[in-house]
């Protein structure tokens, strides 16, 4: 089976996970105690404003029609509308994505830039003052909460150096890099406390296996049968680790876009409950999930690149 059908193949089997993102997501506003109309307009509501809002969410037509209506919105990219912004749901979520991808893509590329060597040094050098002390600062980071760390470290870089932005997003590319900076270096030190403690333990593995001595005893350079055969054949578990960190740091940008004031789909999200805008949690819902799924398709199709080795099936 070759890379294309097994993609292709992948694909198709997300099919029924993401109609099954959609009926939870609709059930979720459905089986809420209380009429959903009456806790948006909660008790400022007169019994003729939540007759009306009832009508306007279709909350009046029997379940099956509502859930048709509203899985044709999510096939279009609508979503309906949003109650609180008085506009189309899918163009505004579509707007706010962009940031989110971007903090969640520059935080990825950083933990990966500090995985790879960190993982690699303190695996040859295991023991050493160095592993511990590079176990001992990612273990710290990985355990404090990501708001009161970014509230440290706006404290330190922004106020006490001022070297990057308290809050925004920025105008051009430089400046979004220079705002995303922080809050993607926040996320990226919990990301590699989990991924560099994965790829080191699959390195000291293969380290001892067989064929790297076979390799060395070929007259090969020490750095080719790192990268060559020691890396190549430890990063398949990495990535897994990587892409379910990388699938609970999606949701978890709620915090650090809220602390940045970056506006972005978490910041979007908090808005939204504060403001009882259902039909954007319900929409939000849907997105969070599906960006989950693609990042764990990703992840197996990166298995098939790097480990030929893995079955495409």
């Amino acid at each position: 089976m070759n890379v294309v059908y097994f993609c292709i193949s992948r694909i198709l089997q997300l099919v029924p996970v993401l109609l099954g993102i959609t009926i939870v997501a609709f059930l979720l506003l459905r089986v809420m105690p209380g009429d959903p109309a009456t806790l948006m307009l909660g008790s400022r509501g007169t019994p003729e404003d939540i007759a009306a809002l009832t009508a306007q969410l279709g909350l009046d037509r029997p379940l099956w029609l509502q859930y048709a209506t509203f899985l044709g919105d999510v096939l279009r990219g609508s979503f309906g509308r949003s109650i609180a912004y008085k506009t189309e749901i899918g163009p505004l979520i579509l707007e706010r994505l962009w940031p989110s991808l971007a903090l969640v893509g520059l935080s990825t590329i950083l933990a990966v830039v500090m995985t790879v060597p960190l993982a690699m040094y303190t695996a040859v050098w295991r023991g050493r003052l160095v592993d511990q002390i590079v176990k001992l600062v990612f273990v710290a980071a990985m355990s404090m909460p990501p708001f009161w760390l970014g509230v440290l470290l706006v404290l330190l870089f922004a106020i006490v150096i001022p070297v990057f932005p308290v809050s925004g997003y920025g105008d051009t590319l430089l400046s979004r890099l220079h705002h995303l900076a922080l809050p993607a270096f926040i996320i990226a030190l919990g990301t590699s406390a989990l991924t560099i403690r994965s790829l080191r333990s699959s390195i000291i593995a293969v380290l001892g296996a067989d064929y790297v001595d076979t390799a060395r005893a070929k007259g090969l350079s020490e750095s080719a049968v790192l990268w060559r055969h020691v890396f190549r054949n430890s990063v398949s578990s990495t990535i897994s680790v990587l892409a379910v960190h990388t699938s609970w740091v999606i949701g978890g940008t709620v915090v650090i876009e809220t602390v940045f004031g970056i506006p972005g789909l978490g910041s979007l999200l908090v808005s939204s409950i504060s403001a009882r805008d259902y039909p954007m949690v319900q929409a939000l819902t849907v997105t969070f999930a599906v960006l989950v799924v693609l990042i764990n398709l990703m992840a197996d199709m990166a298995y098939s690149l790097v480990d030929p080795r893995v079955s495409l099936s």
